[in-house]
């Protein structure tokens, strides 16, 4: 079925029907829970009277972060102070009414709660629980504090991205969470998969999801490298052209786009040069054939450089600012922002990066206020509210 010409307001999502807790907070967690409520699940964000951590981070307007509402848009909030009985207990009747639990406290936290997997998978054996952590539920380093930045330095990944930053030899920092967004996602397709499994065998399972191991999976050459002795270009291979008003990224990935790039420099015979002609040739002298295409590239501006490259078939884009991107025709076209509401007004958030031709795909219309739903939903399997909480 074809994407073009469908009524988007028959579609329905492919989680319709599904109840997720989420005990999580921060972003691997929240981004894991957010894409099974943009895949129509039933998404409760189970929180403390204070609000999680991400509620005052920038930008925040009228007392609402947009940051919180880009990873929590879609879901309802209720509160509830799992240090006391009454909240743990209120916890357990709502497990018995959900199919997913996601949780990304520290190994250990859940269980003195009495929220652990052996407990509540006991109590409600479809059930499919998700813990994200640092380094895994088990292991010598697993109880260790975690957040995206160490797990960054931790699993190597930001020496390797040194290693491609010529006579430097300081880490960069890195205010991008990788770490986060990656292991959300792969814990959004675990829980897929177990619900897979689970029509077969109406059991729900535990779902061990580890950071360290999701960041290890991006260094898939330097892995590799890691094991076996390699011959390093000498320059890197991807990396910036310099043209007179900026850079631009061109990528040289296979030797038709080698040889398109040779026409647009004006070098067709650098296809034969001993140099370049062979894959393992222009590795060797990478420098050499680079410094070739900026003394064409600095001639133009980045739009002229782009420009011809596109022309020519050559891999190309300038380097962008996010602000730039978000303005991008290609995004429009496809609707990749979505308008959403808090209490405080209305922002954007990015909509999942894939469409389905027979099942819709979106973000939530609303980010809810702390505890808006906590009387609602509590109501519903006869708990009683705290008094702390909104309405």
């Amino acid at each position: 079925m074809s994407l073009v010409g469908n009524d988007e307001s028959r579609l329905t999502g492919c989680f319709d029907g599904l109840r997720v807790l989420d005990f999580s907070t921060t972003i691997a967690g929240p981004h894991c829970a957010r894409m099974l409520a943009d895949m129509g699940a039933e998404v409760i964000k189970i929180e403390s009277a204070e609000g999680e951590t991400m509620r005052t981070r920038p930008p925040v307007r009228s007392g609402c972060s947009t940051a919180f509402g880009q990873l929590n848009v879609g879901k309802k909030s209720v509160v509830l102070d799992l240090k006391s009985p009454e909240g743990v207990e209120a916890a357990r009747r709502l497990v018995a009414t959900a199919d997913i639990l996601v949780e990304n406290f520290r190994p250990g936290v859940m269980q003195r709660l009495g929220l652990d997997y052996g407990r509540l998978g006991a109590l409600n054996p479809r059930l499919i629980y998700c813990s994200i952590s640092g380094y895994g539920q088990a292991g010598p380093s697993a109880e260790l504090p975690a957040y995206a930045p160490v797990i960054h330095a931790a699993s190597g990944y930001d020496m390797a991205h040194l290693a491609y930053q010529p006579g430097r030899s300081r880490p960069d920092y890195c205010g991008i969470y990788h770490a986060d967004v990656v292991t959300g996602t792969y814990a959004f397709g675990a829980i897929a998969s177990a619900l897979y499994q689970r029509e077969r065998t109406g059991r729900g399972q535990h779902i061990d999801c580890s950071m360290l191991e999701s960041m290890l999976s991006l260094t898939l050459n330097e892995i590799q490298m890691a094991q076996f002795e390699v011959q390093l270009p000498s320059r890197p291979t991807f990396g910036p052209a310099e043209c007179r008003d900026g850079y631009v990224m061109i990528a040289i990935a296979s030797e038709k786009t080698f040889q398109n790039l040779m026409m647009v420099i004006g070098h067709p015979d650098w296809v034969s040069d001993s140099r370049f002609a062979r894959y393992s040739d222009r590795r060797a002298n990478w420098g050499e054939l680079m410094d070739g295409v900026e003394a064409w590239s600095t001639r133009f501006s980045v739009a002229e450089c782009v420009e011809a490259l596109n022309a020519g078939g050559v891999p190309s884009s300038a380097y962008r600012s996010v602000a730039d991107a978000l303005t991008d025709p290609q995004l429009a076209h496809r609707s990749a922002l979505a308008e959403v509401e808090d209490a405080a007004g209305t922002f954007k958030v990015v909509n999942q990066p894939f469409r389905m031709s027979d099942a819709r795909v979106a973000a939530g219309a609303r980010a809810a206020s702390l505890g808006e739903h906590t009387a609602a939903v509590l109501g519903d399997i006869g708990a009683r509210p705290p008094k702390t909480a909104s309405s």
